[in-house]
């Protein structure tokens, strides 16, 4: 038990060190779209939002 209490003591130091969050808001209809495409992209959906997110940068560069 107190090695799942140190993991999960590292994973909210390391993320309030190196992560931001981004909140998205979408509609029920477009989150629902948003799952469907990346569950066929065999993908989750955060996973999904970030590639098309890298995709569209490097394209635009």
């Amino acid at each position: 038990m107190v090695d799942k209490e140190k993991k999960a003591k590292y994973n909210i130091e390391y993320a309030k060190k190196n992560l931001k969050r981004i909140p998205l808001d979408v509609t029920k209809e477009k989150y629902q779209e948003i799952k469907n495409a990346s569950e066929k992209a065999g993908e989750s959906v955060n996973g999904y939002i970030k590639k098309a997110i890298d995709d569209r940068m490097n394209n635009e560069q």
